[in-house]
């Protein structure tokens, strides 16, 4: 099923993205946490990818037809484009229709030094565009609340999410954020830009003080002032620190829920206990949207 259908239908959808271990002989770990997610019988799952490697030898793909086949979730594939040429994309999109999988969250990708950039995509419209005219999928977006790293202003953001749009993005995913002013502000302003697809917040925890740290250098998201109050008490109290983390996480959640917004999409960090957790919290909540 393509992910796009269930907006036509009015559904507001609940989604988790996971990522493939590092190391191979751990990639059987990832079914404690898929046991768990899809027993809370989501809508999709995201699978992310890491540049580097082929269609044949891919953890994302695997991941992503062990949701299909074994779990009867549909699979959304992250697919990352700046270190592919169009002959290489042309084969994980092979590997996937083989699979039947019909979802892709097409991005241009991070920067690697350690790995060369090849000229045939540039941006992540391009790559959306090239698979819109050879494939048939459901071509997912990413979007930034809070402006993508290498863009200068936000008319600028609001225009490079237009051409992702026009260039075939069904559906967008933004981003974690941690202030909700700023994810419905952005929608606000794009829907005024004419973007009037399906765009879905992403969420993520924060439940330890290295992963806070991590966010601060790895994107732009704000750190509201309250949210800063409670990491700066419990930064050194693990436990308490998951609990007020998880409670915020569910605080923000919630208030999306009751905003009209078109599902929400959890950040799991492969954790199945914090999807557990946000689960429990918000499925009277789901089961009304």
């Amino acid at each position: 099923m393509k992910v796009s259908d269930l907006y036509k239908e009015g559904k507001k959808t609940l989604s988790f993205e996971i990522f493939p271990p590092k190391k191979d002989k751990a990639l059987e770990a990832i079914d404690e946490t898929l046991d768990v997610l899809c027993e809370l019988e989501p809508d999709f799952i995201s699978v992310t990818f890491g540049a580097g490697g082929s269609a044949g030898s891919n953890n994302t793909i695997e991941i992503a037809k062990k949701i299909k086949h074994n779990y009867g979730v549909e699979p959304v594939v992250h697919l990352t484009s700046l270190h592919y040429s169009k002959s290489e994309i042309d084969e994980f999109a092979a590997a996937l229709q083989n699979e039947g999988i019909e979802n892709i969250l097409a991005l241009r990708g991070d920067r690697n030094a350690n790995i060369p950039e090849k000229d045939d995509f540039h941006h992540a419209s391009d790559v959306i565009s090239y698979l819109k005219d050879k494939h048939d999928f459901c071509i997912l977006g990413a979007c930034y609340p809070e402006m993508h790293p290498e863009t200068f202003s936000e008319e600028d953001e609001l225009k490079n999410l237009k051409t992702k749009v026009d260039s075939g993005a069904e559906v967008l995913l933004s981003q974690l954020f941690f202030d909700n002013e700023k994810f419905m502000s952005f929608r606000e302003k794009s829907e005024e830009a004419g973007i009037e697809v399906p765009m879905i917040p992403g969420v993520m925890p924060v439940i330890n003080a290295a992963q806070i740290k991590r966010m601060l250098t790895m994107c732009n998201a704000t750190f509201p002032e309250k949210f800063k109050k409670i990491t700066d008490k419990y930064e050194d109290n693990k436990e308490a620190l998951f609990d007020a983390g998880m409670s915020y996480a569910l605080s923000q959640i919630i208030d999306l829920l009751v905003s009209d917004i078109d599902g929400i999409h959890l950040y799991t960090m492969n954790n199945p206990v914090v999807a557990r957790r946000i689960c429990d919290g918000i499925k009277n909540i789901l089961c009304r949207i």
